[in-house]
């Protein structure tokens, strides 16, 4: 029997684009095809969006289809729900119907309530810790609450609008990787004959730079890249590539950054290193090349990493931004994490959205591979959103090159709906139906809504807890009936 289509009921976030681009509602249509009146309806959820709509409003507004599902609605009804458990709010004053309304109707105004939130938790911060040397806060509160995101926010909130895809850079990438022809032979080699003979640039390797922090430095004066010697060598090819960006195609940064809504000179440096770092992925993983043989070795992380000559990371990256419009790989998200549990990186090309005001779950499989190291580790997981994915985890970086050395400790995992897990080679072996397999994983511990969980280390907020001491239960902290 044909499962029939499912309806697309998405007429806030048109009309939030036409107003973005100052397009009225009749240039639209016309663009379209259409009579005014019926995108009328279609903006007002009279009427569901068609298919062959949706990929022409593709088209117009730049954008994935994944704009237009319910993708961002989710992560953003998943973040109102965590902030709503903060003590500050009456938790059980607002039900979950009016948070999804409030993201459907107003989602601009949501973020802007994201946004003050944040600001709040920055001030608490700096009223709980105040700089050394600096005058207490005093009893009547007066520290000023600060007014803008922290630059690292504003970008990586940038980065997931545009789902981890950049597609002037991704092409510029993928053209110059034809134009130098990174294929024939080392990819390490190329790029050092390339950086000397287009640009006069020596490569060295600097025995001091571990000693200063740095992995690798340009000094222009003397044009040489010097490059540390304690790093793996794919390592040194991706720090090669990251100069050739910043040489050649700083224009092409530039004009991506101008497009995003950063204002903040700091905001609009770390915009600009991520683009570097993107541009050296996409150099050494050039997109189509990538999809058709991530397709072919069914996504197999090891087989990949020989195969282009990238590390672990790299390669799981480079999955999570394969979202070129017509030319879509698998929608993963990718988070990488230290043994501490602060998120280092965070990354979503589907729904998956990761705890924004609260620690990681710790049945999650990332953790679990910090006791195995090197080896992956594979989890059928389920959100609380009902969700269910396929992770796939493992420790990366360096080891240690002596007694003394403290290298970081960091894992990766990369995560895909169950809907697409077949076409991995890591559900070989899984019975993907069997809800005995997923493990149920959540939002953090505060904001977490499941209650006989044995690994709840706080209590949910916003719900009284049982104080009961006539019985034990499963949980440490039990919700009161």
């Amino acid at each position: 029997m044909k499962k029939p289509a499912t309806k697309t009921f998405t007429g806030s976030r048109i009309r939030h684009q036409r107003n973005r681009t100052g397009m009225t509602q009749s240039a639209l249509a016309a663009r379209l095809g259409i009579s005014a009146s019926y995108l009328n309806q279609i903006e007002h959820d009279v009427r569901p969006l068609p298919l062959p709509l949706l990929n022409a409003l593709c088209d117009i507004f730049r954008v994935g289809v994944d704009y237009f599902s319910d993708t961002e609605e989710t992560r953003g009804i998943q973040t109102l729900r965590e902030i709503m458990a903060d003590p500050v709010f009456d938790m059980q004053a607002v039900r979950l119907d009016s948070i999804q309304a409030a993201m459907r109707v107003a989602p601009d105004l949501c973020a802007q309530f994201i946004r003050l939130y944040r600001a709040y938790l920055l001030q608490q911060e700096h009223t709980a810790t105040p700089l050394v040397g600096s005058s207490p806060p005093s009893r009547a509160g007066t520290l000023e609450a600060p007014d803008r995101v922290e630059p690292y926010e504003a970008v990586s909130d940038w980065v997931q609008a545009q789902r981890n895809y950049f597609d002037e850079v991704d092409r510029t990438a993928e053209h110059q990787f034809e134009l130098m022809r990174l294929d024939d032979g080392s990819p390490a080699e190329q790029l050092a004959r390339y950086l000397l003979d287009h640009h006069g640039i020596r490569t060295e390797v600097d025995l001091s730079l571990n000693h200063k922090g740095l992995m690798w430095r340009m000094d222009r004066r003397q044009r040489t890249l010097f490059l540390s010697r304690i790093v793996p060598s794919e390592s040194s090819t991706f720090w090669m590539a990251q100069a050739l960006g910043q040489i050649e195609h700083q224009d092409v940064f530039a004009r991506t950054i101008r497009r995003s809504r950063l204002r903040e000179s700091e905001a609009r440096g770390l915009a600009r290193v991520y683009l570097t770092n993107y541009f050296a992925g996409a150099l050494l993983l050039p997109y189509e090349r990538f999809r058709a043989t991530a397709h072919e070795v069914r996504h197999d992380l090891e087989r990949l990493q020989r195969h282009f000559g990238v590390s672990f990371e790299q390669a799981c990256h480079r999955l999570s931004t394969m979202q070129r419009p017509g030319s879509e790989g698998i929608p993963f998200y990718f988070l990488k994490t230290d043994i501490a549990g602060n998120i280092l990186k965070s990354f979503s090309a589907n729904r998956f959205t990761q705890s924004r005001f609260g620690g990681p779950c710790p049945l999650w499989n990332i953790f679990r591979a910090f006791s195995t190291p090197l080896q992956v580790q594979v989890q059928m997981s389920q959100t609380t959103d009902g969700a269910v994915y396929l992770n796939i985890a493992r420790t990366v970086g360096r080891s240690s090159i002596s007694y003394l050395d403290r290298p970081r400790l960091t894992a990766v995992v990369l995560g895909c709906s169950i809907a697409d897990a077949e076409h991995l080679v890591y559900s070989a072996g899984l019975d993907l139906k069997d809800p005995r397999m997923i493990i149920p994983i959540g939002p953090g511990c505060r904001a977490c809504t499941r209650e006989n969980c044995h690994h709840r280390a706080l209590p949910m907020v916003g719900h009284r807890v049982d104080i009961n001491n006539e019985g034990r239960g499963i949980a440490p902290y039990r919700t009161a009936q």
